[in-house]
């Protein structure tokens, strides 16, 4: 990743917000907590460095989760979902992000 440039590094750690209804309850509690995908490679200074790059707030802590594949059935057809990994980033009290 050395060779990639600033701006396409953050976009290839970050991949997109996770906007769910737990997700939206984590940014709206006193110290807000944000949810993304995350390249399966990131580490944890890898995705405090792309958020501060692109949202230009620091973060407090950063949590990361892998969740596994999941195997599917639709109409008879086996598939599987694949697996991804997610970065919970958490920011001082009263600061915000806007995701757009």
């Amino acid at each position: 990743m050395s060779k990639i440039g600033k701006e396409n590094k953050t976009q290839i750690v970050l991949k997109s917000p996770r906007v769910t209804e737990k997700s939206t309850d984590l940014s709206v509690r006193t110290n807000p907590a944000y949810v993304f995908e995350v390249a399966r490679e990131a580490t944890k200074p890898m995705i405090v460095a792309a958020f501060e790059a692109k949202y230009k707030v620091k973060p407090v802590k950063v949590n990361i989760v892998n969740l596994p594949a999941k195997k599917t059935m639709v109409r008879g057809k086996r598939g599987s979902k694949s697996a991804i990994k997610k970065a919970m980033v958490f920011i001082k009290a009263g600061e915000k992000i806007e995701i757009v």
